[in-house]
């Protein structure tokens, strides 16, 4: 069940996803309500399926995979169950951080942190061997990163 969210949700929203540690007492204080009425709208967005989860995020550099790499990925037939062994096969991989089901050229883009050109190239292969309906792949090299996050603009006005 999906909560509708009030201006007070997403103003304590905008501010766990800058900073999911801060303490309810002072987001309290930033949004005019008690330490007890922002652990309730926490709980109940958790619940609601709004706050998906609260992790670290590391800088892969830092953690040793300092190559990123989109890669495009065709399937050879679109059948469910195919799709669905895929989907499960992506989802198990951790070097594969984002995923997305895309329309145009590719069926799915990835992007893939590796420590090398050889790590990379071990993911691939157990792709392709792991996935008999994978066509081919096309992949480029992240040179810089811009721009990375997860926050989802929202609107704290109304």
């Amino acid at each position: 069940m999906t909560s509708e969210l009030d201006k007070l949700d997403r103003r304590i929203l905008v501010i766990l996803q800058r900073d999911a540690r801060r303490p309810a007492e002072l987001i309290g204080a930033e949004v005019g309500l008690s330490a007890s009425a922002v652990q309730r709208r926490i709980a109940r967005m958790r619940d609601d399926g709004v706050i998906l989860a609260e992790v670290a995020v590391i800088d892969p550099k830092q953690a040793g995979r300092p190559l990123t790499m989109i890669v495009d990925v065709e399937v050879e037939r679109e059948r469910p169950e195919l799709l669905a062994s895929l989907k499960q096969w992506i989802g198990a991989e951790p070097c594969i951080q984002e995923a997305w089901y895309v329309t145009g050229a590719g069926d799915y883009v990835l992007i893939v942190v590796a420590r090398d050109v050889e790590d990379f190239e071990a993911v691939m292969q157990r792709l392709v061997t792991d996935n008999a309906n994978v066509r081919r792949f096309q992949t480029r090299v992240a040179l810089s990163t811009l721009k990375r996050g997860l926050l989802v603009p929202l609107d704290t006005t109304s």
